[in-house]
């Protein structure tokens, strides 16, 4: 009866193996599903915003976040916010809002706004949630201090703060394959070579290192290298992890009998360490990789929210973070925080993905 039961496991080709064994980690699923609903934001990311991140409008700085209504007193179905009343505050001397219940704002679904081109290809206009009439105030997650739109910025801030991360890591990831196998393949002076400037790359602290970089680049680039500059600084730092991986992993299966026999076939250098020693540690590579993005994405919203990583008009986490250093935009407006659950969300999801494809790359584990 067993014997039925566990045949299909031993005809099942790899991937299948892999694919049983991660869909029983319910957690890594659902933050695998998560990942790719970020990610899909980051794609669609002028669909999805109901308004260019950099509009803003004068009457309503700091305005408190509207619920998005379904149905109204009469039964009748239909999406509307409520409006605002404002109002001058006599003792803060500043303007404060209040949900008005009085005033109702149409809100439709692919409503015509303003245009744009899609992976700079296609061009529309149509937004998926966004006022019917584009003069009347919608802030789902509230506005920041010039009235611009928290929840289309912090969906265009996706692009940037998840893309950072793939990035970054994959440029890390070929350093330290490379030097990390380099260092544990063929040990002796290249060894001592690599794990000495590992070593004095891992003892400077990380905050004076990324003052003294970011401070390298030139305050008149635009956004793009500037983008571009972060991405490479943070894979220069972020190399060494997964380098040390590496080589541990290389010391230990250089005088393995596969590798020997390999060897021995007259197989070139390259490929006994592409085709026969890198697959055989493929579950430490991924769990080194998930976790290295949530990294990335902590170091560039650490950079940009200390002001030494990415700048204004760019819109990122870390930059939205900004508007919420002080105690005062804090009091006035906690909305502004949003960015940082958003970072939270991205963070955990990365991490719990990253042990369920750990865990699923060697299937016959117990």
């Amino acid at each position: 009866m067993n014997t039925e039961k566990e045949t299909p496991v031993y005809v099942a080709p790899q991937w299948k193996l892999v694919w049983w064994k991660f869909r029983k980690h319910k957690l890594a699923l659902v933050s695998g599903i998560v990942i790719l609903l970020i990610y899909l934001v980051a794609l669609f990311v002028e669909i999805l915003a109901p308004f260019l991140p950099d509009q803003t409008n004068s009457k309503y700085l700091y305005a408190p976040p509207q619920s998005l209504h379904f149905v109204d007193e009469q039964g009748n179905w239909g999406l509307y916010v409520y409006g605002y009343t404002s109002k001058i505050d006599p003792v803060a001397l500043r303007r404060t809002f209040e949900i008005d219940s009085s005033v109702k704002i149409p809100v439709g679904l692919l409503v015509e706004g303003v245009p744009y081109k899609l992976f700079n290809l296609i061009p529309g206009n149509r937004h998926l949630l966004a006022p019917l009439d584009p003069d009347q105030p919608m802030y789902l997650l509230g506005a920041d201090r010039l009235g611009r739109d928290v929840l289309s910025r912090l969906i265009v801030g996706t692009r940037v703060s998840m893309s950072i991360g793939l990035v970054g890591v994959l440029l890390s990831l070929v350093l330290g394959i490379l030097l990390g196998g380099l260092s544990g393949y063929y040990g002796g002076n290249i060894d001592n070579l690599i794990q000495r400037v590992i070593e004095f790359l891992r003892s400077i602290p990380s905050i004076p290192l990324w003052m003294g970089l970011s401070a390298a680049l030139p305050l008149d680039w635009d956004p793009l290298r500037v983008y571009f500059a972060i991405t490479v600084i943070l894979s220069l730092i972020g190399w060494t992890g997964l380098a040390r991986v590496v080589r541990g992993r290389f010391l230990s299966l250089r005088e393995e009998d596969f590798v020997m026999a390999a060897r021995l076939d007259g197989a070139s250098e390259m490929r006994i360490i592409l085709g026969h020693m890198l697959p055989a540690f493929t579950s430490h590579i991924i769990a080194a990789i998930t976790l290295a993005i949530p990294g990335m994405i902590l170091s560039e919203t650490a950079l940009s929210f200390l002001g030494l990583g990415l700048r204004e008009p760019v819109v990122s986490w870390g930059v939205l973070l900004q508007n919420a250093q002080d105690i005062r935009s804090i009091a006035t407006a906690p909305w502004l925080l949003i960015p940082a659950l958003a970072v939270v969300v991205s963070v955990l999801a990365l991490n719990f993905l990253g042990d369920g494809l750990r865990d699923a790359a060697d299937p016959y584990a117990r």
